[in-house]
């Protein structure tokens, strides 16, 4: 049996505990939050034994196989070491770590204890995106031109729309939509087309000054509400990447792939897959995710996703295997390394060089 403990407690009532209960092998055994009430409900209806609001005695004390992470940015770094240096395997949350320093930091100590080691990019598992990646990889598009990806939302617009002390508008605390929402899009621009060479965008603050529903308080987000950028790709291809979550309407996430031989086009609104060849119309070309009616799971790609990319990791524990699919830490460094340099774009208002042969 793989004893499973689980770090935070909102996305492991959502995801990680339906995911798991239709895993046969593996159990989550212990959950920590640090509100102790939200740890108690998310792990009550699992039938988890042990609960807390102490990390580290979970890590310390129950013997885990494999430690997911769920939890704010600024603490993967601790709970990943602490959790490796206990022997278990880790799953971790993205975006990887504050930055590449610490995300190298990760990498390194998993490869020095011998433990698996995967990044929760869950829509490296779903079938419609996999679909994509087979459909460049077979060259079906031809030579990959240019892609755009736009990600829309109003939920950050309203300065009341978010609480005083929430994370992710803490920068000091890795919030932000380009950790929250970017790291998702470098990791599939790299999945589907390559390593990046060089990268330009901004990581900007648009509602600073924002208040609390609750309480009326003022208080200041510091954190990026819009993010943008541009990758150079190795192959040549350029891949933009434009997201937002303070416009006035939620418009949603749309994907476009543009080939010599054709084009592909989707939409998370719909989840419909469509390809057209050059010089013809689109078709659509959807693939159905046949874990999507579990009982148990949320709806929702993202919660359904988790279950795969948990069923490849606890089939390599089991089978003492490294992973055969999945964003790894060395992925994690990569992404981290874009993301960087987004902030140092930001700043410095100008391309910046990626060597990503620094993360092997």
């Amino acid at each position: 049996m793989i004893r499973v403990g689980v770090i935070g407690a909102s996305f492991a009532r959502d995801a990680y505990l339906p995911a798991l209960a239709h895993i046969p092998g593996a159990e989550a055994v212990a959950l920590a939050s640090n509100r102790i009430d939200s740890a108690r409900k998310a792990a009550e209806p699992h039938g988890i034994p042990f609960v807390t609001d102490d990390w580290a005695e979970m890590i310390a004390t129950q013997n885990l196989d494999l430690v997911c992470i769920a939890t704010p940015t600024d603490t993967h770094l601790p709970m990943t070491l602490a959790a490796l240096d206990a022997g278990a395997h880790v799953l971790c949350e993205k975006p990887t770590a504050m930055n590449a320093d610490e995300a190298r930091q990760m990498l390194d100590r998993a490869k020095a204890k011998g433990r698996l080691h995967m990044i929760d990019h869950e829509m490296r598992f779903n079938p419609n995106r996999s679909r994509v990646a087979e459909m460049i990889a077979h060259g079906d598009l031809g030579q990959i031109r240019h892609a755009n990806i736009a990600n829309i939302s109003a939920t950050w617009g309203d300065p009341a729309s978010r609480p005083k002390g929430d994370w992710w508008s803490d920068a000091s605390r890795g919030g932000g939509r380009l950790g929250a929402n970017g790291s998702h899009q470098v990791d599939m621009l790299r999945w589907w087309l390559g390593e990046p060479t060089s990268v330009v965008g901004q990581a900007l603050t648009f509602v600073p000054d924002r208040i609390d529903k609750k309480t009326g308080e003022a208080w200041t987000a510091t954190a990026d509400d819009l993010s943008y950028f541009t990758l150079e790709m190795a192959s040549g291809a350029l891949a933009q990447v434009f997201m937002s979550g303070v416009a006035a309407n939620t418009i949603g996430n749309d994907t476009q792939v543009f080939g010599s031989k054709g084009t592909i086009t989707l939409s998370n609104s719909d989840e419909r897959l469509y390809f057209a060849k050059a010089g013809q119309g689109f078709e659509e070309i959807t693939v159905a995710d046949p874990k999507a009616d579990l009982p148990g799971l949320n709806k929702g790609i993202w919660n359904v996703s988790v279950l795969s990319a948990l069923q490849e990791l606890t089939a390599a524990i089991a089978g003492k295997r490294e992973l055969e699919r999945g964003a790894t830490f060395v992925d994690g460094l990569r992404n981290q390394m874009v993301l960087d340099a987004v902030i140092a774009s930001t700043s410095s208002r100008r391309w910046e060089d990626l060597d990503m042969n620094a993360a092997v």
